[in-house]
């Protein structure tokens, strides 16, 4: 296994040392002290002022995909329906998670190198009815940021619940989840948090709990049993203590630089890599830099290489970078900056060792 030192993946990101120091500790069970109770408190109190919201917060173990998988399951019965606003393989993945648990899903879809139409959403919307609707603000393949409170409001319009994956951009762009009448807001630990994927952390809102409690879905996923923690000193299962101290620290940072100043810290970072990319010939995926993410560039590959070769000789010069999926794979890469990595310095010397590998071919 390797190692790099100009790590630019789109996520897991690199984990600061301080982060990492919280795994060198030796804590109590979580299942018993209260000070854990206590910590977990006091994260969902950071997580509020981070996301802009007093909905309820619960930190759940394990990879974000639990929690998009908990976000469908605990809203929805078989037969009912969601519509997916989908400009990229995220979006549209979540028609077919819900295809798969018995429900009914349409979706309106944009090209992957642009942003949903919010006229056609609310048009689908009126037509199809449906009990969920659901977005991705940051497409990380797509490399592109999707505005969210039309959507929420459209939601709001037609009675549905509004669920956003917002996974790969909290914390790393302004999340105001009450403006944008989010009901359902899903984050993960190992993007801009820079942990590593041992957390998950959902936003519900009353309308949602009300619907989970009449879904009353009793799997891993399910939030039910949350609702009262810390509240209620009990959790469905052993909590990991370490991982939550991790969280506190880097929610703790976060709060310290300010988060005006992370966000831009973030659209710097943004920027050169994507001013420098552009002087080197390259071309950015998305259609316009304006639907560009702060979190993560996507390029396309250029035609004169191979992504597997490119890769390669990335990694001969100690640089590891994003690869894609499905129709995007081998055709676009992604550079993270987001998190530990939004930072000029790291993005600045990334850049210049592509730009030196690009003259080789």
């Amino acid at each position: 296994m390797k190692t790099y030192p100009i790590g630019l993946v789109p996520g897991p990101v690199s984990v600061p040392q301080k982060i990492r120091e919280a795994w060198l500790t030796d804590f109590g069970s979580s299942d018993l002290e209260p000070d854990f109770f206590e910590l977990y408190a006091q994260n969902q109190a950071l997580l509020q002022k981070l996301l802009g919201t007093k909905n309820d917060v619960v930190i759940t173990a394990g990879e974000a995909m639990s929690i998009l998988w908990g976000g469908l399951k605990n809203a929805l019965k078989p037969g009912e329906k969601l519509l997916a606003v989908a400009s990229g393989l995220f979006g549209e993945g979540f028609a077919d998670m819900a295809r798969s648990i018995g429900a009914v899903a349409e979706t309106v879809a944009a090209p992957f190198d642009s942003l949903p139409d919010p006229e056609k959403v609310r048009e689908a919307a009126l037509r199809f009815r449906p009990k969920l609707i659901t977005a991705v603000h940051c497409e990380t393949p797509s490399g592109t940021l999707t505005p969210l409170k039309e959507l929420g409001e459209i939601a709001r319009e037609v009675g549905a619940l509004f669920l956003v994956d917002f996974v790969a951009s909290g914390a790393g762009t302004p999340i105001n989840v009450d403006s944008c009448h989010i009901d359902i807001g899903l984050l993960g630990s190992q993007k801009v948090l820079s942990l590593p994927p041992s957390l998950s952390i959902s936003t519900l809102s009353p309308a949602a709990w009300q619907v989970f409690a009449e879904v009353n879905y009793s799997g891993y996923e399910a939030y039910l049993p949350w609702r009262d923690v810390p509240e209620t000193p009990y959790m469905p299962y052993t909590h990991d203590w370490q991982s939550m101290q991790a969280l506190h620290l880097a929610l703790t940072s976060l709060m310290e630089e300010g988060f005006e100043n992370v966000y831009a810290r973030h659209a710097r970072a943004a920027q050169l890599c994507r001013s420098m990319g552009l002087e080197m010939g390259l071309e950015l995926f998305p259609l316009s830099e304006d639907i560009c993410s702060p979190t993560v560039t996507a390029f396309k590959v250029p035609s004169q290489w191979a992504w597997k070769e490119l890769d390669s000789a990335l990694r001969a010069h100690g640089m590891v970078v994003g690869g894609n999926y499905g129709c995007l794979a081998d055709k676009v890469f992604r550079i993270g900056h987001m998190g530990s990595q939004a930072q000029e310095e790291l993005v600045r010397r990334g850049m210049n060792v592509l730009k030196e590998v690009l003259k080789t071919s």
